[in-house]
């Protein structure tokens, strides 16, 4: 009998753009088509999703933008392109429910984050609608009274 292993969501890589400059209105789930160096360079923290995104073509959910760095060790051969497109995995009534949202002025797709679920690669992308400069400003201004807010508090609590 083997040893099983704990089963973790733990993250790789977070995209704190995306939140920042829309507002995620539907967050889902998928999978990622992966070469061997690719999951290897993940395995090491090599990867970077802040300029990533998806789209629907041809039926197809595919991501671009997402930049894992070479493995070091491996040859010419074998290595992998550090920004190619990658196809997403997912069930073909979820991208059709995609596309349709997508049809819609200002919707866009972006990756959240990429994380090992049973021991394997998933991407946690949003459906979101872009802030405009005013949104983004108006949400940084509650962020700010809230945290002076709660400043006050623990102030008045320890006296």
């Amino acid at each position: 009998m083997g040893v099983k292993k704990k089963q973790t969501n733990s993250d790789i890589a977070t995209n704190k753009k995306a939140r920042r400059d829309y507002e995620i209105l539907e967050q889902f789930e998928c999978g990622i088509e992966l070469k061997g160096t690719e999951v290897k360079s993940i395995r090491e923290g090599r990867v970077n999703i802040s300029d990533a995104f998806a789209r629907v073509e041809r039926g197809q959910l595919l991501l671009y933008g997402c930049d894992i760095q070479p493995w070091e060790t491996a040859g010419a051969f074998f290595q992998h392109e550090a920004k190619r497109t990658r196809r997403l995995l997912m069930h073909k009534k979820e991208i059709l429910k995609l596309e349709q949202h997508l049809a819609q002025k200002g919707c866009a797709l972006t990756a959240l984050r990429m994380y090992w679920k049973n021991r394997r690669v998933k991407i946690a992308i949003g459906l979101g609608k872009g802030k405009t400069h005013r949104d983004q400003r108006y949400d940084l201004k509650a962020r700010v009274e809230m945290r002076e807010a709660q400043r006050e508090v623990a102030r008045f609590n320890r006296r």
